[in-house]
């Protein structure tokens, strides 16, 4: 049985996103010189979603969009107790000059950002980065960083673990909230 507690439902997640492309059209018009780049693994579910419905939604030229893997460039990667499994980058464009919009599912401490800004970098000089976040953790956060485009705020306790979870992936699109992490991976 599911320890998790439900905090977004199927509903308020598509409203979401919805928004989240709304907003992004009001700032980057037909996106000419604006990409879209997912980061790896999690954010991709998110930026999958978001490139869809831009498409959709613009309904004219190819919304640039990749996915970048930020393995090697964490700062954790050495002290983890299990191996860490990279994810394939997918980016074949380059970034020089174009406004970038990082896109991961839960901004916490800034640590899979900062990594993901260094990465970024060996795919050219961006003009400018936003970071767009299904979740932010709000708190707790260890490096001065954060989100241009926000999903939802959850404040919640320092051991509190947030999950998001996505149809792609489980039944259904929903945003869990655990006591802690242990309780999130039992």
């Amino acid at each position: 049985m599911e320890k998790g507690r439900v905090i977004v439902g199927q509903k308020r997640f598509a409203l979401t996103i919805e928004r989240l492309c709304q907003q992004l059209i009001e700032q980057h018009g037909a996106f000419e010189d604006t990409c879209l780049v997912g980061i790896q693994p999690r954010g991709v579910f998110l930026g999958d979603r978001l490139h869809r419905r831009l498409e959709d939604l613009l309904g004219g030229p190819k919304v640039e969009y990749g996915k970048l893997d930020i393995t090697f460039y964490r700062d954790d990667f050495r002290t983890r107790a299990k191996p860490l499994s990279a994810s394939p980058t997918e980016l074949d464009f380059l970034v020089e000059g174009k406004k970038v919009i990082l896109v991961d599912d839960v901004l916490y401490t800034g640590r899979t950002v900062q990594a993901a800004l260094t990465a970024l970098n060996h795919y050219g000089r961006p003009k400018k980065v936003e970071l767009l976040a299904l979740i932010d953790r709000r708190f707790n956060r260890h490096l001065p960083i954060q989100g241009d485009y926000i999903g939802m705020t959850v404040d919640a306790v320092d051991k509190a673990f947030v999950r998001v979870e996505w149809k792609e992936q489980s039944n259904e699109d929903r945003v869990l909230i655990f006591a802690d992490k242990s309780e999130a991976e039992g």
